[in-house]
């Protein structure tokens, strides 16, 4: 029994050696990897150019395309200039780790270089430019204008109104005609399907990048631990009986499985449901749960301290995503923003008085109490009631006072309408 356990173990130590070293390759040949893919990324573009634009920068004003084989063109640049970016990324920082010269890496790093250097200021979509000018600030220095001007206070210019002559129609229908006019003019259909395909085009890049802020986490989170943390740990920790619980209230209700069971027996063995049975067969039913229960509890522990890794490889893709994706969160806040507006004051005003009481409100402890408890049995920490109880009591306060803050200040001036409706409802 001994030989076979040391063979084992032996072997599970040979194993574990061998990962560890094939780890340590695929760590130091991650230089020379990242920038191969950045280097074929950079080909690709390159082969686009060559074949699709006459060695010309890939945009609609190289070659004319139609929008659609423009688009597609486009789509095909973001993935691979993402893929040089990403790649390059990991190319540096590992490269600090890691010493490396390689003449060969300086050639490939001077194609990429050209390819970014070509792409780094601004990609050309169909609607690029209009897109990108909505989100651009207008800075006004007024100092500037009054010098160009050359008019001591601006404050001091008058404003003619637009209509000044007085006559026997009001001016109200005189802006009323005026408006139609503009309805009918030729370029209203242009402008209008113009605004059209940036309001989708921004629409479509909101959504997907708020898809992909909910998913790329959790995929990571679930392909981490299930590929990367759970064989590890599993290889660390191997059949160790005597690390099965990571803290007391596991241990408490494995015991308390067990001694359920022993009381079903008894219970059993009472009601003559079941026949007489002996001493030793009793306990080794009660030996057979005991290994049954240690397992499952065994596999729960190495769940709970593999959550903890694969959370933080998530936070850390979370980040990466959030880095570079600058022009699609100003994206998102905007398309953020023309919803919130678009909603009537009574909506604005429910949604507030919804999210506050779910968070701050009345029955906000209960909810507060459940999820600090599934968390905490999630990275595997013992539930410990005094804690949750403190945090309860101070948190909800401190985000009762902030929201509170929030109101006075920035609702009455944002939507005093809805400060009033929300005033109303409250009473």
């Amino acid at each position: 029994m001994k030989n076979s356990l040391s063979r084992t173990a032996k072997l599970l130590r040979q194993n574990f050696q061998k990962y560890l070293r094939s780890l340590n390759r695929w760590f130091l040949d991650t230089p020379e990897r990242a920038l191969l893919e950045a280097y074929q990324a950079a080909q690709r573009i390159k082969n686009i150019e060559t074949e699709h634009f006459d060695s010309k920068k890939i945009s609609s004003q190289s070659v004319k395309y139609t929008e659609n084989v423009m688009s597609y063109w486009q789509v095909y640049l973001n993935k691979n200039l993402t893929i040089i970016k990403i790649r390059l990324a990991e190319f540096q920082l590992s490269r600090g780790i890691i010493n490396i010269s390689n003449p060969v890496l300086l050639e490939k790093l001077k194609v990429i270089d050209e390819v970014v250097e070509k792409y780094a200021i601004k990609y050309e979509t169909i609607d690029e430019l209009s897109l990108s000018s909505t989100y651009q600030p207008l800075n006004i220095n007024e100092k500037e204008i009054k010098k160009k001007l050359k008019i001591p206070n601006i404050d001091e210019i008058k404003v003619k109104p637009p209509i000044q002559k007085t006559g026997a129609a009001p001016s109200s229908i005189g802006r009323r005609i005026n408006k139609i006019q503009a309805d009918f003019a030729p370029q209203t259909e242009e402008e209008f399907v113009r605004n059209y395909r940036i309001s989708k085009g921004r629409t479509i890049i909101a959504l997907r990048f708020l898809i992909v802020l909910i998913i790329v986490p959790l995929l990571t989170q679930y392909l981490s631990k299930e590929l990367i943390v759970t064989p590890i740990l599993e290889r660390v920790r191997g059949d160790n009986t005597t690390k099965i619980f990571i803290n007391s209230d596991m241990e408490k209700e494995a015991l308390h499985e067990l001694h359920n069971f022993q009381e079903a027996l008894r219970f059993e063995y009472f009601i003559n449901q079941a026949p007489p049975i002996s001493s030793e067969l009793t306990q080794e039913k009660i030996k057979s749960k005991a290994i049954e229960i240690s397992e499952e509890f065994s596999k729960k522990s190495n769940s709970s301290i593999s959550n903890v890794f694969a959370d933080l490889i998530s936070l850390f893709s979370f980040g990466i995503v959030i880095a570079m994706s600058k022009r699609e969160i100003v994206i998102l806040k905007s398309f953020m923003d023309t919803i919130v507006s678009g909603l009537s004051d009574s909506a604005k005003a429910f949604f507030i008085i919804l999210f506050t009481d779910i968070f701050v409100g009345f029955h906000s402890p209960d909810g507060w109490e459940v999820l600090l408890a599934g968390f905490a049995e999630h990275l595997g920490l013992p539930a410990d009631r005094n804690l949750i109880f403190f945090f309860i009591a101070t948190f909800p306060v401190i985000l009762n006072t902030i929201f509170k803050y929030w109101i006075f200040r920035y609702l009455s001036r944002l939507s005093p309408s809805a400060l009033a409706t929300l005033k109303e409802m409250d009473e």
